[in-house]
């Protein structure tokens, strides 16, 4: 089996760092964050998301698409981010090459 990097499956995931009494202000936009999240998830722009544990200093949220915007659009539209609980977020391009989404990618027989 030879590698074609067309088959690569690409992700885009957001990644928060967050203030340190995070869990005790995040409580009044937590039910606005997680609607936000629901709809993007529907649509099928989220496949994974959720807190850092352990200490809990952050999270991480997993995009589908051809591109970083819907991910950078979720974190501008984000209450955690807009009302300071957000210390700073980027967003990076993953390569994947195995898993559910990876499978999607490839064509033909095999």
């Amino acid at each position: 089996m030879s590698f074609d990097p067309k088959s690569i499956a690409v992700h885009y995931i957001l990644f928060y760092e967050v203030v340190d009494d995070y869990i005790t202000r995040r409580t009044q936009f937590r039910e606005a964050h997680l609607k936000l999240a629901q709809e993007s998830f529907d649509r099928g722009d989220i496949v994974l998301a959720g807190a850092f544990a352990e200490p809990v200093d952050g999270a991480a949220i997993v995009f589908r698409g051809p591109s970083p915007v819907s991910a950078e659009n979720f974190a501008k539209n984000d209450p955690y981010v807009k009302n300071g609980l957000v210390t700073s977020w980027r967003v990076r391009k993953w390569m994947t090459v195995v898993g559910d989404d990876e499978a999607q990618k490839e064509t033909g027989p095999k």
